[in-house]
This record gives C-alpha cells, structure tokens and sequence, in this order.
C-alpha cells in the first residue's frame, strides 16, 4: 500500500474496499495493530508538533478522513485515491466482527454512552461479543497523567477481557495520545480511534446525510448544525492555502 506524506504525516494511499481488507488481515492476527484517521484538521496540528506527528506516523493503517486531505493531493497531482473516513472503517469492522463472532471493547464517551453503543451493536450485529466498555472520564497519558490507577485498571480490564478489537473514542489528539503510550502492553487485534462514532453508535448524534458525504460537504453540514465549530473549520482554508502556495508538501 502506497504511502503519502502531507506535511510530514504519513497518509496509506488506500481505498475503503483495501483498508477494510487490511484490517480483516490485522484481525487474523495476534499482534495489535493501530489505526489512526487524521483529517485536514489533525494533519494541520501535526505539521506544527513534531511529536504528534511522529505518534500518528507510528500507525499501523493510517486513512485519509478529510476531505481537504483528497483535494489537497488532487491540486499537487499525487491524488490519494478516495476519502476513508473511520465512520465507514469502523463500520466495515462491526460487519468483519459480525461475520466471524469477534469481541469489542469500548472506551470513550460521557457516562453510559459506551453502554448504550453497546447495546446498540449488539441489536444490530448478535454475533458480535461486548467485552466490556469505560466512559472516558478518567486520569491516563492522555491527559499527562501517565500510569494513573484509572489508567492501569481500564489497560487490566481490556487485558482480562481479551477483546479483539477496540475503539477508542476521547477526540484528537488525546485518543491517539492514550493509544500510542498504551498499544504495547494491551492485548487485542485492532485498535482505532474513531472520535465521535461512538455517539452516532449511541444514538447521541447523527452522521452527515449521504447527499452531503457524496459531495464532500460533511464540514458544512456539521458547521449548520453546530456553528461553534467555525474556528475548527477555519483550518480547512488555511490547508487549502497553504497546498496551493507551498512547495514539497505532499511527497
């Protein structure tokens, strides 16, 4: 699988179709595999934070969910093939897990979101098994907080339950803070950190509809809904500006 850097963070130059065959593979196996989907803004924050882009470029499978992202290599003529965002990846892992009665673990969420996506998974997909799930209020690496007793009683948990597939759901960059000081000392298959699908799993909020993921416009249908986020959606400009009038930054 191809690989592109934009800004320094790697991007696999992949397709839904190949990563969610990727991931089936990482599922055949018994080492942990991470899973990392920056969008425009978290390749912005990268390209600032050598540290933070480092961690990302440690991931296993690294998806292309920004539309920015496809645009942005379309203008420098190294396209990246389609958007990958890991809403759909996620999915694409709930049906692997369905089909061949794999575990989840859930982390993430206010209190009793995990729960209810849970239930929610288990309604939709029966096969699966719910290992076990943790809100993500608590002290971890996450939050500087390296070792804490929560910390260590959610890593001893996930261990004792043995799931194979785990999604971490705390929002950049913390998710992918948490998982890369982690990933070696947990036992799993797969671990991703997939923001905000555990709320639309829980039912708490809704995925952009399909006209508007069609036409790359999920940022303005998350902008109508919820103007707060134009100071965060301001990034997806300055990227653009920034691809259109610099040299070398997509290799």
């Amino acid at each position: 699988m191809d690989i592109l850097e934009i800004f320094g963070v790697k991007i696999h130059n992949t397709t839904l179709d190949e990563a969610t065959k990727q991931v089936e593979a990482y599922l055949k196996k018994d080492e942990l595999k991470v899973i990392y989907t920056p969008n425009t803004e978290i390749v912005m924050a990268a390209k600032d934070d050598e540290g933070l882009k480092d961690l990302i470029n440690r991931g296993s499978l690294i998806i292309p969910d920004g539309i920015g992202l496809i645009y942005g290599s379309r203008i420098k003529k190294k396209p990246l093939q389609e958007r990958v965002t890991g809403f759909d990846l996620s999915m694409n892992l709930l049906k692997i897990a369905d089909e061949n009665s794999y575990s989840i673990y859930l982390l993430g969420g206010k209190e009793g979101t995990a729960k209810i996506a849970g239930e929610n998974i288990k309604r939709d997909y029966p096969n699966i098994r719910i290992a076990g799930y943790h809100h993500g209020y608590f002290k971890g690496s996450h939050m500087g907080y390296e070792n804490h007793e929560d910390e260590l009683e959610i890593i001893n948990q996930i261990n004792l339950l043995d799931p194979d597939i785990i999604f971490v759901g705390l929002g950049f960059p913390k998710q992918e803070i948490w998982i890369d000081a982690n990933k070696d000392r947990i036992r799993g298959k797969v671990i991703i950190g997939n923001g905000g699908v555990m709320d639309i799993l829980a039912g708490n909020s809704k995925r952009a509809p399909e006209i508007y993921q069609k036409l790359g416009l999920e940022w303005f249908y998350r902008l109508i809904k919820e103007p707060s986020r134009i100071k965060r959606q301001m990034v997806l400009p300055q990227f653009m500006l920034k691809v259109l009038f610099s040299k070398d930054i997509i290799k």
